[in-house]
């Protein structure tokens, strides 16, 4: 329930002196920032790995290392001294940690390769050394081999033989010179943030021996899959006489509806055998303890819908007639799923899995619902439990079967690991960011509920300045998440805390479209998006005026991705914002759907292409109405976006704003993908929070600046606007 202006009051004033003498957050404490990745539980259920990731010294990317820290209690313990460590999993003993280890060669980074951690002591080891390097690495439960991806080609392995032997002729190791000449011949060629797809070079399966027999390095990694097709997923049969993976076994998975076929493969190679085929995407195959049932998330589209729920399933390993077997059916949450936050960890963050009870009658999993995501326990009946509440996310969580860790993000608190102890408060392991946040003032935001122009009750949080006054109007920003089949919700968001600092009322609503609020809320927009959602956001704003918070007159709005989108569609459908900030957004829908790394070849937002049916593309792109746009708009745009290409997005908006003379400017990044503002180098980060809150300034605050070509607007002294 919202509090009362007198309740706010009260809570503010109550507040303790050491918190209201706490500076408020800036947009360079990014740079002082500690994620944790991929969190791994040992067998007896002792020590938690896990990666830690901060910024590094030239302030251009990140460092990984690896760290534990006991269940019960403890200081945290530095295992690894490397710059790009990652994926750390514990031997069945608990003797050992595998992890991937990445170096640099001329200033470039060099393939990750598997070493081997003795837990007693003692320098890594280095097991592989592929042309390609080494992935996902997998203990068999002996504790004799692991298995992993690679990448690397019999071809690849010539070569390097070729240039390692002192009596080759190193001129004819490889061709004079290597072609950057890319032959297309796929639909999807390209992914954001990586480049051009490599088909000639598909994730195959590898193992390697380890043990007192074939002690590292002496041991050599066999490759135990061979095809066109990349496989993922891996995981050992209980005896470790199989190994069970999941691969979609087409090269254009695109001409029809998401398939997954998962296969047993023997431990020593051969033919694999197909167990059973998933109609819908899937991830996170996890195996019983007794070895006969695999679990998995999966969410099955058809007939073909703008979003499908993910859900909880299990099938048996020995193909028998009752087949997977959907356990959530009944639940409106997602089944690993998350909120959006602008801090996860920028690398090495790790996979969720369903993770199985000691007895394998039951599951753990992190459930994404209203905004929230919390773990819960899920029998082979379907019958939930839930493990954690609150408002919270579960970003990981690991588990030996009965001992249970989580990873926590709140909106006050970037990330820590808890050990989970039944209905007991969860008892907290880590304070990687305490000597930072003691020095913040910073404030949860507040929930609010409110209807839409159809009676559809909408979900927003509202995060208010840290000295905000109920008494005053305050200028607000309206910030629409992308997706649009994404929400926001209860986890660390710097964007918004720093907005707030800096004097703005943020609300970030989940309109219609918002996952964690069931697959009919979800879905609704299927082939009218943008349209009702846009109303849903408008009704938002119109509660902050009503409350008496927001100033009319000083409304400024911005998103990313689908909020981008609904950012250049918002300007074009009202005149209420005095500015604007569209961030990797889509103004022209049938350019987008002719350019971007990823297909909709079926009908998930439109029933049809652009070719046969352009009126529906031209109603629903921003572009269309740039004639309506009088709103003086930023576009910040990455060069290597290919998600949101910029040619059909912000260039085209920001061209016909000057045409128009409409204040406007852009923001282009070198060489950012789609993701700068979660996992971008820092500076870039950085960068872009300024040039957003700059922006707002201007028009809303009055700031003075000459920075974007522009004439600040005269606006009414503030302190006349806020007295109510």
């Amino acid at each position: 329930m919202y509090p009362s202006l007198p309740r706010l009051a009260a809570i503010l004033a109550c507040l303790p002196a050491a918190a209201l003498a706490a500076r408020p957050i800036t947009e360079h404490d990014l740079m002082r920032f500690q994620w944790i990745g991929d969190v791994q539980m040992s067998a007896d259920g002792a020590q938690l790995s896990y990666v830690q990731i901060s910024v590094d010294d030239k302030k251009e990317g990140y460092d990984t290392s690896l760290w534990s820290v006991p269940t019960a209690g403890g200081a945290p313990r530095h295992l690894t001294l490397g710059k790009h460590d990652a994926s750390p999993r514990w031997s069945p003993d608990g003797r050992y940690l595998a992890f991937t280890r990445s170096g640099e060669k001329d200033g470039k980074p060099t393939p990750p390769q598997l070493w081997v951690l003795p837990m007693d002591g003692g320098e890594p080891q280095q097991i592989t050394k592929l042309p390609k390097g080494a992935a996902n690495p997998r203990w068999s439960h002996d504790g004799k081999s692991i298995a992993f991806l690679s990448t690397t080609t019999e071809q690849d392995l010539q070569q390097a033989a070729c240039e390692a032997d002192p009596h080759s002729d190193k001129a004819r190791c490889a061709p004079v010179r290597a072609t950057d000449v890319q032959v297309i011949t796929r639909a999807v060629y390209r992914s954001n943030g990586s480049g051009y797809n490599d088909f000639s070079h598909p994730a195959h399966i590898w193992s390697v021996a380890f043990g007192a027999a074939a002690s590292p390095p002496a041991a050599t990694p066999r490759q135990l899959t061979r095809g066109p097709y990349n496989e993922r997923e891996i995981t050992w049969s209980a005896d470790d006489q199989r190994l069970f993976y999941m691969s979609s076994p087409t090269l254009e998975p695109y001409y029809e509806l998401p398939r997954n076929t998962v296969y047993a493969l023997a431990a020593g190679g051969g033919e694999a055998k197909p167990l059973f085929t998933i109609e819908g995407n899937a991830a996170g195959l996890s195996l019983s303890p007794d070895g006969k049932l695999l679990a998995y998330y999966s969410s099955r589209n058809t007939p073909v819908q703008s979003h499908a729920q993910t859900d909880l399933w299990v099938a048996p390993v020995d193909g028998a007639a009752a087949g997977p077997r959907n356990l959530t059916a009944r639940q409106d949450g997602e089944m690993g799923g998350s909120v959006l936050g602008d801090q996860s960890a920028p690398r090495a963050g790790g996979d969720v899995l369903p993770l199985w009870s000691a007895d394998g009658q039951s599951l753990v999993t992190v459930v994404a619902s209203r905004g929230r995501a919390n773990l819960q326990r899920i029998d082979l009946q379907g019958k939930a439990v839930k493990l954690s509440e609150g408002d919270q996310a579960v970003l990981r969580y690991a588990s030996n079967g009965s001992a249970l860790a989580a990873l926590i993000s709140t909106a006050t608190e970037l990330n820590d690991l808890y050990r989970i102890d039944g209905g007991a408060a969860p008892a907290r392991l880590t304070q990687v960011n305490a000597a930072l946040f003691g020095e913040l003032r910073l404030t949860a935001p507040q929930d609010l509920w409110y209807s839409s122009f159809d009676g559809s009750k909408i979900h927003a949080l509202v995060q208010l300045p840290p000295d905000f006054d109920p008494h005053k109007k305050y200028p607000a920003i309206l910030n629409i998440h992308g997706g649009p089949h994404a929400a926001y919700g209860y986890i660390f968001n710097h964007e918004m805390q720093w907005m707030a600092a800096k004097g703005y009322v943020v609300i970030y609503p989940n309109p219609r479209g918002s996952t964690s609020y069931g697959e009919k809320f979800a879905n609704v927009i299927q082939h009218r998006y943008p349209g009702d959602d846009f109303k849903d956001l408008m009704a938002g704003v119109d509660e902050l005026v009503k409350r008496g918070w927001a100033d009319p007159k000083r409304l400024g709005v911005t998103g990313g991705s689908g909020g981008g989108l609904l950012t250049n569609w918002t300007i074009g459908h009202t005149q209420r914002f005095a500015a604007a900030v569209s961030q990797r957004d889509i103004a022209n829908w049938a350019d987008w759907w002719y350019a971007a790394d990823f297909t909709f070849f079926q009908e998930n937002w439109f029933k049809h292409p652009p070719f046969e049916d352009p009126e529906d593309y031209r109603a629903r792109s921003p572009i269309t109405y740039i004639k309506n746009v009088t709103t003086p708009t930023m576009f910040v745009l990455g060069d290597a976006d290919s998600r949101t290409p910029p040619e059909a997005g912000g260039d085209q908006m920001f061209r016909a704003l000057k045409y128009r003379k409409i204040p406007t400017a852009m923001v282009r990044f070198p060489g950012e993908s789609h993701e700068l503002s979660r996992s971008g180098k820092p500076w870039h980060r950085v960068e872009r929070l300024q040039h957003i809150v700059n922006w707002f300034d201007i028009y809303l605050m009055g700031k003075a600046s000459n920075e974007y070509d522009v004439v600040p607007p005269v606006l009414p002294d503030l302190r006349a606007t806020q007295a109510q």
